[in-house]
């Protein structure tokens, strides 16, 4: 167990919430060292797969025909991915969303490492309604992914891969921590099956990928 100086110079225990837990001690995953590095590692991969976007992006600007590192086959080609309106939603690149987006994520995350006392409520609100955003942004993505422009792109994937323990983890902390307002059995829910969740989001990612994408592949 660590313990944290708190703003005042008081000692206070990263495991252990705020307030009254109902399963007792906060879990390990939640204290805000652990939040910490759930932040930077997950805002990098994000960041990483934005970056690349926006280098395949710049490419094509110069050269249309342009052929990008993701193009695996008619099915798995971001180029073909970039090329839709849906990759330019608010009239510029979806990527540059995800540079600034994510940048901030590390940001959050480093500060977070870096913070000598427990950080302030609005500070939590607003990371976890940036993950929001983010999450909803990727969500509708997916569906026109999968439904709409029927291709998938690696590195939009990379970006799933990154939001869904940000924002499933991060939800969970803030139900704990009472950020969030939730009853007791929503918060021992959270405490126990968060990476549970997690999990699931993750099957059922793939299973949609499978069961729209197979039967396109064996019609080819």
């Amino acid at each position: 167990m660590t313990t944290d100086t708190t703003l005042d110079g008081a000692t206070r225990s990263d495991a252990e919430p705020d307030g009254d837990y109902p399963g007792g001690h906060l879990p390990g995953w939640a204290t805000d060292r652990a939040m910490g590095w759930l932040l930077t590692l997950t805002g990098i991969v994000g960041w990483f797969g934005s970056a690349m976007l926006t280098w395949e992006r710049l490419h094509i600007y110069e050269n249309p025909l342009y052929q990008t590192s993701c193009d695996v086959n008619p099915l798995v080609s971001c180029g073909s991915v970039m090329r839709t309106w849906q990759a330019e939603l608010f009239g510029f690149p979806n990527p540059l969303l995800g540079i600034v987006g994510y940048a901030l994520v590390i940001m959050a995350g480093v500060a977070l490492l870096a913070a000598r006392g427990p950080l302030a409520r609005w500070w939590w609100v607003c990371v976890w309604l940036g993950t929001v955003f983010a999450a909803g942004f990727l969500v509708w993505l997916w569906s026109q992914a999968l439904f709409v422009i029927e291709k998938l792109c690696i590195y939009c994937m990379v970006a799933w891969a990154a939001t869904i323990p940000l924002f499933v983890l991060l939800t969970a902390r803030m139900l704990l921590r009472g950020e969030l307002p939730a009853s007791d059995g929503l918060r021992r829910l959270a405490g126990e099956w968060a990476w549970v969740a997690v999990a699931v989001v993750y099957t059922a990612v793939i299973a949609s990928v499978l069961a729209v994408f197979v039967p396109l592949a064996l019609d080819m």
